[in-house]
């Protein structure tokens, strides 16, 4: 920065990452009573010919047990899964729901439907309420509304996914060491992408001890040994 630049304006430059971050509205630390997991394409059958798929998938296993043991919504999604196959069985068993989808993104077949609470019915004749007012009360946004995203192949269907929750006003974190593509290089071109357009990157023990907090938390041992 040269000389000549006033020194209001280079406080400016300085504040302009906090800044961005209060414009996003979310906190800075995961909220556990706010998230929710969504657990991308984890189709046993593939996840050998993955770069380092075996430590994504076991990284992927971990959150979800530790969602499962704090009482954070877990929910998976399968690729086209009469010809992939099925997500591995652990995995699978820890999610409420497994979503099976043709399009990449997971919210081109119906994930947003998943993570938003049950519709409660509206009384009166809805039909004859102003458009705006009958979305709201057959579509109602997420009470949950933090997302915490890993998959695979972090180029195609994560990324896709993520971006288009980003695109419904959601905050979405990626956890960047359960995600995976053929390739290392697609992997973090995924990562570079997401993060330019304003996705939160983190790991699997930066989610675990966010959602925990204290070490005084009531589960904080039996979560801590899903990671040592």
């Amino acid at each position: 920065m040269g000389d000549n630049v006033p020194e209001a304006s280079a406080s400016a430059l300085i504040a302009v990452p906090a800044l961005f971050g209060f414009m996003k509205g979310h906190s800075m630390l995961l909220d556990v009573s706010d998230s929710q997991l969504i657990l991308v394409d984890y189709q046993a059958r593939l996840m050998s010919a993955l770069w380092e798929g075996p430590q994504a998938l076991a990284n992927a296993v971990r959150l979800a047990q530790a969602a499962t043991r704090l009482q954070v919504p877990v929910w998976g999604t399968e690729q086209n899964p009469e010809k992939l196959g099925s997500n591995d069985p652990v995995l699978r068993a820890l999610c409420r729901r497994t979503l099976p989808k043709m399009h990449f993104s997971a919210v081109a077949d119906g994930l947003i439907d998943c993570l938003r609470p049950p519709a409660r019915p509206v009384g009166g004749n809805a039909r004859s309420l102003p458009k705006h007012l009958q979305k709201s009360a057959e579509a109602p946004a997420p009470e949950r509304a933090t997302l915490v995203v890993a998959g695979c192949e972090a180029h195609v269907c994560l990324m896709q996914t993520a971006l288009e929750l980003m695109e419904q006003e959601l905050d979405v974190w990626v956890v960047t060491d359960a995600c995976t593509s053929r390739t290392e290089r697609n992997r973090d071109a995924a990562f570079d992408r997401l993060a330019g357009a304003g996705a939160e990157l983190l790991t699997t023990e930066m989610v675990i001890f966010e959602w925990l907090r204290s070490a005084e938390h009531p589960a904080f041992r039996e979560v801590q040994s899903l990671i040592k």
